[in-house]
């Protein structure tokens, strides 16, 4: 016989009733930050919020306080109504990785830009990666041709090297990002680009980078009207590209463009959840942020690949002593800086020699090579420092040996320095030329 009793408890077992802590409720919206109640899930967590457009917003909690929960949406909030429900995922911030991401476009959820079909993906990751044991690092042994002279000879780079592009605006910082995707040795790479204009994203793409240079490449664009979250997201996002590459044995250049701007959008995230201001305005979350992302890249464990890095840093107002650049140029291995004087004299790449520096350049290059560089830096150095009286014809010829030297030596120079948009010079074709115009 049937035990009507077993019968109607198993039952009862099978019907799960819902879990609450997983669905709450709006409370308030301030700024783009938005509060909710009843949700009891880890920060990091997906949600879905109802708006009244039959949209579902999509947000992530950032923070908490007692039993509020602070989301930031990653979209516009029109429609949210008080009292609207907010439903977490299953899951926390997974995003996809996979071969397929190679020639596209994405933004910074994986989601493709360009118009493509929809990317096929082999992994999904947590977007904040996974921490590598400093000391299980290969170390930085090989040098990273990335077909620029003055780059090659006088900043000579290795693989695995993490390095800042100081600049201010329009003074050539895209057309040397480019050059790099065109020319370097990199077997994939990765481009971020966070908080630009939308203009500038689209001729970056189709003028300035090109279909053939972007079979090699993955661009993650956040425009600067997307959302604080979305675009922090696509910093992180970026990382875990080139991590999953690395991981692949891969030599990775990663192009990030521009640091300060992720700096911005984690500074909007802080301060609307009410994290003290600095310096500039910049919560401490800025301060630990920036140096995290920088170390998930450079050299993996053994049998992996490398990640070396370019960081675009906006100078305002051509600022060297900004507090993200002087954040960025103490956790990197070395900072080009892009002269607006150079620029303007019609001198590109704009590096200013002078002011900039590989800190593991010794290390890198043999003895006569580094000799060959330093004299070069030299004299440069020599020449910048009295130009100022050459030019006005205070300097008498024959009064000092270095400055007549410096003199001869700046015409070829400046030649040296300039290159063509669509011109590659290997590492050894950089230091033959260098050569043979060392006084």
């Amino acid at each position: 016989m049937i035990n009507l009793n077993e019968v109607i408890s198993k039952t009862i077992t099978k019907i799960q009733p819902p879990d609450t802590t997983k669905i709450g409720y709006i409370t308030r919206i301030v700024g783009s930050t938005i509060e909710a109640r009843g949700l009891n899930c880890p920060i990091g967590t997906l949600c879905k919020i109802e708006s009244l457009n039959s949209n579902e917003i999509e947000c992530e909690i950032i923070g908490f306080k007692d039993e509020t929960v602070y989301l930031i949406p990653f979209s516009k909030i029109d429609g949210i109504k008080p009292g609207a429900l907010v439903k977490a995922n299953d899951i926390n911030s997974l995003v996809g990785l996979g071969d397929c991401l190679l020639g596209r476009v994405v933004d910074g959820i994986g989601t493709p830009l360009d118009g493509k079909s929809n990317l096929d993906f082999q992994f999904f990751q947590p977007i904040d990666g996974n921490k590598i044991n400093p000391l299980d690092r290969t170390p930085i042994d090989e040098i990273f041709d990335v077909g620029i002279r003055s780059i090659n000879s006088l900043l000579t780079i290795g693989k695995g090297q993490r390095v800042g592009l100081i600049a201010g605006s329009g003074v050539g910082k895209s057309s040397l990002m480019a050059m790099m995707t065109k020319f370097s040795v990199a077997d994939v790479v990765v481009i971020g680009l966070i908080g630009e204009r939308g203009r500038e994203i689209n001729e970056f793409i189709k003028n300035t980078l090109g279909a053939d240079d972007l079979k090699k490449s993955v661009l993650v664009v956040a425009p600067s009207d997307d959302f604080a979250a979305k675009r922090l997201k696509a910093a992180k996002y970026v990382h875990l590209i080139a991590e999953y590459f690395r991981d692949k044995g891969k030599n990775v250049l990663l192009l990030l463009d521009s640091m300060t701007r992720v700096a911005h959008a984690q500074r909007e995230l802080g301060l609307s959840i009410g994290e003290p201001p600095t310096s500039k305005g910049y919560p401490p979350s800025v301060y630990s942020l920036i140096p995290s992302l920088i170390e998930r890249s450079g050299n993996g464990p053994k049998n992996s690949g490398t990640i070396t890095s370019i960081y675009t840093i906006l100078a305002e107002s051509d600022n060297q002593n900004d507090p993200i650049v002087d954040l960025c140029r103490a956790s990197l291995d070395g900072h080009f800086v892009l002269s607006r004087e150079l620029s303007e004299s019609s001198i590109y790449p704009a590096i200013d020699i002078k002011f900039s520096i590989s800190r593991l350049m010794n290390d890198l290059l043999d003895a006569n090579s580094l000799k060959i560089s330093m004299r070069a830096r030299k004299l440069w150095s020599v020449y910048r420092d009295n130009e100022d009286m050459i030019k006005i014809g205070a300097y008498q010829k024959g009064s000092s040996k270095e400055i007549d030297d410096s003199i001869k030596f700046r015409e070829n120079f400046i030649s040296f320095l300039s290159q063509n948009f669509n011109e590659s010079s290997n590492l050894e074709e950089s230091f033959k030329k260098l050569q043979s115009i060392v006084i």
